[in-house]
């Protein structure tokens, strides 16, 4: 590791004065009492004439370095080996100040001396974490006075070789993590293609159904997400469908929301009550859940005869109907986030849903949106949009508002994960549809 000149008097300032009438002073009176055993505690003058040794330091400086300092940066030019006698020191191979992940100078310790060995510019960020005080040897004391004695040489060697092996460990180290995040990436990507294949993304979701349009639309805010929503036919006539947010964000959240669809499937199948379903899968989802995650949901059944949709809440935002005459919020049953507290009680309602009506579900990535002046998308401009709607396809609503808040937050990047799903009568299941005549 190379060092560069540390002679920057606006990155470090002289230690007390303790001179007397220019009258040099004894180093182990420059330093503090540990040091008082002589020259012998620094590695690179062990086993080294100390009397000689001494001598030579008494013509040395002693200075001292702020905390938060850089002694030597990359690209300096350096003419001293600087030895520390206190305080906190490290040199960082990067920008990163991490201590943990720097080689730090043991007190007593040499730093700048393979730039003063090869005379190529610094190579290191050497970076003062506390206020640290140096003995400063000068690049003609330390060649022509120093490194002529007996034994510094090897002395040089050993701590030359005890930093290359430091040195190495930690770029090892570095190496080792940048495979683990590699590799946590590729786990992280297929969680998102293994989360997107849960979702019934299908557009239509029932291509060969008369009777009923439905799709869904999710966009996660990072490389997976916490929000869901499905559909399926339980029975002939009758359709299941939700749509969910998980607290948070991120792998933890995406892996609640796979334990909740799962459940929810095989819960939708043993009862067409939404408010007995939505209580069992709380009771199910608040076992074991030691990461205090939870889910806001709104279920429902549709009986696609008779258009009676039966329907619970759990938290979540109040979906939009659209009918002959405008677009009107749904009255929903109070219920309490589901997995948050167990025991919890929820209730349901029902409203008819005519030939023509559309049901809008949606998360708070959609109405929350934020744009650059910080106002929110909200709920308004979803019942503008769907009174503005014509009598084209689902897919198309759902790309109509999804543009919307692309255009209103100004930005591609998602603040919350952004999920609608949306369905519309559009006539009688086809054994309902009267004969025609020929």
């Amino acid at each position: 590791m190379s060092a560069g000149n540390g002679e920057r008097r606006g990155d470090f300032v002289r230690g007390p004065d303790r001179r007397s009438r220019s009258v040099p002073v004894d180093i182990d009176r420059r330093t503090n009492p540990r040091r008082t055993l002589g020259s012998t505690w620094i590695p690179l003058f062990k086993d080294v004439d100390e009397p000689v040794v001494m001598q030579a330091l008494r013509e040395c400086e002693v200075v001292e370095i702020k905390a938060g300092t850089a002694l030597l940066r990359p690209g300096d030019i350096n003419h001293n080996v600087y030895i520390l006698l206190a305080g906190v020191l490290a040199a960082h191979l990067d920008t990163n100040l991490d201590l943990s992940q720097a080689i730090t100078i043991p007190q007593g310790g040499c730093i700048g001396e393979l730039s003063v060995i090869d005379g190529k510019p610094v190579s290191a960020l050497v970076f003062a974490h506390t206020d640290v005080r140096l003995l400063v040897l000068t690049d003609d004391l330390f060649w022509y006075r120093l490194m002529v004695l007996p034994g510094v040489a090897r002395n040089l060697m050993v701590s030359l070789t005890d930093r290359m092996r430091r040195t190495n460990q930690i770029t090892l180290e570095a190496q080792r993590e940048q495979l683990e995040l590699v590799h946590l990436r590729k786990e992280i990507d297929f969680a998102r293609q293994l989360q997107t294949s849960m979702l019934p993304l299908q557009r239509p979701m029932f291509p060969d159904r008369h009777d009923l349009d439905i799709c869904g639309f999710m966009e996660p805010a990072s490389n997976v997400g916490g929000d869901l929503f499905d559909a399926f036919f339980v029975d002939a006539r009758h359709l299941f469908f939700c749509i969910g947010d998980v607290s948070g964000h991120g792998l933890a959240s995406a892996l609640f929301m796979a334990r909740a669809v799962g459940l929810l499937r095989v819960l939708a199948m043993n009862t067409l009550a939404p408010d007995e379903l939505l209580t069992n899968l709380n009771g199910r989802l608040c076992v074991g859940n030691d990461t205090n995650l939870f889910v806001t949901m709104f279920c429902g059944f549709l009986d696609i005869e008779s258009g009676m949709l039966t329907y619970t809440n759990g938290g979540h935002c109040a979906p939009m109907v659209k009918t002959a005459t405008g677009t009107a919020q749904l009255p929903l049953p109070k219920g309490p986030l589901v997995g948050a507290l167990d025991g919890a009680r929820y209730a349901q309602m029902r409203r008819q849903l005519d030939i023509g009506d559309t049901l809008f579900c949606y998360t708070d990535g959609v109405s929350e949106a934020h744009s650059p002046m910080n106002d929110e998308f909200g709920e308004a401009r979803c019942v503008a949009l769907l009174n503005r709607v014509d009598d084209g396809p689902i897919a198309n609503l759902l790309d109509n508002i999804r543009q919307a808040v692309l255009s209103f937050t100004g930005t591609t990047v998602l603040e919350d994960d952004c999920t609608m799903l949306a369905l519309k009568r559009i006539g009688l299941p086809q054994d309902r549809q009267d004969t025609p005549v020929n």
